[in-house]
C-alpha cells in the first residue's frame, strides 16, 4: 500500500508530552502553491507547525489576514511558546470572527505567562460565549485565585536545573537506571545519525520527491525524540538499545534490578486501517525489553493494551518489583482525555485486565504516575485546579482526594514527570521560564536559609506611578525563577536566600519588559528595590538617542553601535515586538540621492541588528530621505554641521507588542 502525504505527529496534550502519533492524509489534488499562505496552509495541515510558523508570519506580513492570525496563534499554541501565543491571541481576540475558543486559548496563554487577573477577564469572555457549564467556570476562575495565592507564599523548596542533563530542546521524563539517570531529550547530534537504520526510509508526506527529514521533527523543529542516559561523571550517551523504530521513542522506566525496562514509541504498523477511505492515525504503543546474560536489551515485546489504530497507550512507569504498571491511555471509556490506569502481573507473566483509576482521573488529561516506596501516588493533570497547564499531584495512600504540591514546585507551565530520588530530593521536568530547552529537567530540595527580606514597589516609568498586576520575578544564576504578582498598590516581596546573587524583572501586558538588575543580599536581613516599566505605544516614533552618521555615508559608526545594541536589548527582552526602523537624513544634496541614502543607512542598522540575534521577521528598514525635518535647515539654508547631523538621525516605532 503506497502511503501519501504522510506526517509524524508527537502530540503534547495541553502542552505536555503524550503519544507520538503517526497521522495519515490524502494527498491534496491541488497543483503546486502559488502563494505563501497556500504552502502555509499546506505544512499546517502537515503538523509542520515550525514551517508554518515561519510561513504564516510572511503571509502576515503581506496582507494582514484572520486566518494568518488565527494560524500563528494556534501554531505556537502547539509548540508551547507561551508568549508569542499570547501576543496572536491578544490581537485575534480583538478581530472580528474570533471564535469563543480563541478566548479560552488567549486565558489559557496568560495563565501560562503568569498574567492571572488578565486570564480570568478572557475566561469570563469564553463562558459568555460558550456559555460552559459551572464546573469549566469554576476550574477556570478558582485556578486563577489559587495560583496567585500559592505564589505570594511559595513552598520552601529549592528548585535547581539539572545543567548537565538539559539541551537548548525538550529534555524530560528522567528515570534512575542502575548507576546512571534515564532522560528523554529531541536534541541532534552525530550519535543519532549514526544510529538510524541506513536502508529504512521514512514515508513520504506528499506527492514531492522530497522525503521526510530523519533528523529535524517538522512539529517543533527539533531532532526526534530519543533515550539518554548520564552516568556519575556527567557524561551524556544514548542509551545503548535497539527500539526497533526511528521515529519517537520516549521516556522509560525499570524494575528495581534494572533487567526489565518499559517505554513508549512510535512504530508503524504493517497495516494502517481506513476510515471513508481516508487512513487513520496511528496511535502510541508501549514496548518493554529484557536484559540478556551478556548484558544486552533484548527484542522489543508489544504491551497487551497497545492498539496503534484505536488509542494511545504510554507513560509507563513500574513498581520495583515488576508486579504493577502504571500507565497512561485514551482508550475507551476512560473519564477525560486521558485517563491513568494500572495492570498487574498474572504468574504466568501475562497481565491482568486493565484498571481504571476512577478517584484521580478527571475530564483533563492525566500524565505521568509514579508510586513512592510509602505507596503514595504522583501524577499531572490539567484537569484540576492548578497554575496553568499540567501539575503535579500526590494522592496519598488511604486517601482519595489528590493534593496539589503548589508553586514553585508546579509553576504556570506544564510540570509532569515527578520522581522521587531520596527522602530529600525529587526532579520533574517542566517548560517553566528560566530553562535551557522547552522542557527542562529540574532536581528539587526542602530549603533550610531564607531569611533575606526583598520589597518593592513596580512603578511606571517618568510618572512613578504604581502599577498592580505585574509580574515581578527573581532568577538565580542557573536560570531558575521565583515569581510574585504586585498587589493593587504595585508592592511585591519575597523570602530569598542571602547567599545567593538574584536578578530582579518585572513583565506587565502594554508595558516593556523591567529586565535585569543585580540583587546581593550579603550580609543583609531586609533589601528594597523597585523597578520601573515602560509603556508601550504604538505607531509612535522613539529616537534612539546619540545615533548619527557621517556626511553622505551609511556605515554604522562605533557610537552609532552602542546606541543600537540598547535597542537589541529591547527586543531581546520583549520577544514578541516588531518594529519599523526608519533613518533620516539632512537636506543636503538631491531629494532622491537622500532617499537612496536614507534606505541604505536603514539597511544597515537593520542589518547589524539582526547580526546580533534579532529575528529578521521582526524588524524593516524604512528611509524617509529629508522628508521629516527636525529644525528649519531646508534645502539651500546655511546651518551649522551640529544642526545638520541633528536631522541625520535613527528612530524606531513600534507596530506589534
Amino acid at each position: 500500500m503506497r502511503l501519501q502525504k504522510t506526517t509524524m505527529q508527537f502530540l503534547k496534550i495541553y502542552g505536555a508530552y503524550f503519544a507520538f502519533t503517526l497521522t495519515v492524509v490524502l494527498a491534496s489534488q491541488t497543483a503546486k502553491a502559488q502563494f505563501v499562505l497556500v504552502e502555509a496552509d499546506e505544512q499546517f495541515n502537515l503538523l509542520n507547525y515550525n514551517k508554518a510558523i515561519t510561513l504564516y508570519t510572511e503571509a502576515y506580513q503581506k496582507k494582514p489576514t484572520l486566518h494568518a492570525m488565527q494560524r500563528l496563534a494556534t501554531a505556537y499554541r502547539l509548540n508551547n511558546d507561551y508568549v508569542q501565543a499570547e501576543s496572536w491571541y491578544a490581537m485575534l481576540t480583538k478581530t472580528n470572527g474570533a471564535k469563543a475558543e480563541d478566548f479560552l486559548f488567549y486565558g489559557n496563554a496568560l495563565r501560562n505567562n503568569s498574567k492571572y487577573n488578565e486570564a480570568k477577564v478572557q475566561y469570563q469572555k469564553y463562558v459568555s460565549l460558550s456559555r460552559a457549564d459551572v464546573a469549566t467556570q469554576n476550574l477556570l476562575m478558582l485556578s486563577c485565585d489559587s495560583a496567585m495565592s500559592w505564589m505570594k507564599k511559595p513552598v520552601a523548596v529549592v528548585i535547581k536545573n539539572e545543567l548537565a542533563l538539559n539541551s537548548a530542546t525538550a529534555d524530560w521524563g528522567a528515570t534512575l537506571g542502575q548507576s546512571s539517570v534515564v532522560f528523554t531529550s529531541d536534541r541532534t547530534n552525530d550519535l543519532v545519525k549514526d544510529q538510524l537504520r541506513k536502508n529504512k526510509p521514512f514515508l513520504k508526506f506528499d506527492e514531492s520527491n522530497q522525503a521526510p527529514d530523519k533528523n529535524i521533527y517538522g512539529w517543533t523543529g527539533n531532532g526526534y525524540l530519543r533515550l539518554y542516559t548520564k552516568d556519575a561523571k556527567d557524561n551524556v550517551a544514548l542509551f545503548p538499545f535497539d527500539a526497533g523504530s526511528d521515529y519517537h521513542v520516549g521516556a522509560a522506566t525499570f524494575t528495581a534490578n534494572g533487567n526489565e525496562m518499559f517505554f513508549t514509541l512510535t512504530k508503524i504498523p504493517a497495516h494502517v486501517e481506513r476510515e471513508n477511505g481516508v487512513p487513520k492515525t496511528v496511535k502510541v504503543e508501549l514496548f518493554s525489553a529484557k536484559k540478556e546474560a551478556d548484558g544486552n536489551w533484548g527484542k522489543p515485546v508489544s504491551f497487551r493494551y497497545n492498539n496503534v489504530n484505536q488509542y494511545s497507550v504510554g507513560d509507563p512507569f513500574i513498581t520495583k518489583d515488576g508486579k504493577t504498571l502504571y500507565f497512561v491511555s485514551d482508550m475507551p471509556g476512560g473519564k477525560g482525555k486521558t485517563d491513568i490506569y494500572y495492570v498487574t502481573r498474572n504468574d504466568d507473566g501475562s497481565w491482568s485486565n486493565a484498571t481504571n483509576m476512577l478517584e484521580l482521573n478527571t475530564a483533563g488529561a492525566e500524565r505521568t504516575p509514579f508510586l513512592d516506596n510509602e505507596g503514595n501516588l504522583y501524577f499531572s493533570t490539567d484537569g484540576r485546579i492548578g497554575m496553568g497547564g499540567l501539575d503535579i499531584f500526590k494522592l496519598s495512600k488511604g486517601n482519595s482526594v489528590p493534593v496539589n504540591l503548589r508553586y514553585p514546585i508546579n509553576s504556570p507551565q506544564d510540570d509532569f514527570s515527578f520522581i522521587i530520588k531520596d527522602s530529600n530530593e525529587a526532579m520533574l521536568a517542566s517548560d517553566r521560564l528560566g530553562g535551557k530547552g522547552s522542557d527542562d529537567i529540574y532536581s528539587l530540595a526542602f530549603e533550610e536559609n531564607l531569611s533575606l527580606k526583598l520589597e518593592g514597589f513596580a512603578l511606571t516609568a517618568n510618572t512613578n506611578k504604581p502599577l498592580a498586576d505585574v509580574l515581578v520575578s527573581i532568577t538565580k544564576a542557573d536560570g531558575t525563577i521565583l515569581s510574585t504578582q504586585t498587589d493593587s498598590l504595585g508592592a511585591f516581596s519575597f523570602n530569598l536566600n542571602p547567599n545567593i546573587d538574584y536578578l530582579i524583572s518585572g513583565k506587565k501586558t502594554g508595558f516593556r519588559n523591567a529586565e535585569g538588575e543585580n540583587i546581593n543580599g550579603l550580609g543583609a536581613s531586609l533589601l528594597k528595590k523597585n523597578i520601573y516599566l515602560t509603556p508601550i505605544t504604538l505607531n509612535q516614533e522613539i529616537r534612539i538617542e546619540n545615533i548619527y552618521y557621517d556626511f553622505d555615508k551609511s556605515n554604522i559608526r562605533t557610537d552609532a553601535a552602542l546606541e543600537l545594541d540598547k535597542l537589541v536589548k529591547i527586543m531581546k527582552e520583549n520577544p514578541t515586538l516588531w518594529i519599523d526602523l526608519g533613518s533620516h537624513t539632512d537636506s543636503r544634496g538631491n531629494d532622491k540621492y537622500n532617499q537612496k541614502l536614507s534606505q541604505a543607512r536603514a539597511n544597515e542598522a537593520v542589518k547589524y541588528i539582526i547580526a546580533r540575534g534579532i529575528e529578521a521577521y521582526r524588524i524593516k528598514a524604512k528611509g524617509y530621505g529629508e522628508s521629516r525635518l527636525l529644525n528649519d535647515c531646508t534645502n539651500d539654508k546655511p546651518c551649522s554641521e551640529e544642526a545638520h547631523q541633528l536631522n541625520r538621525r535613527t528612530e524606531f516605532t513600534i507596530i506589534k507588542q
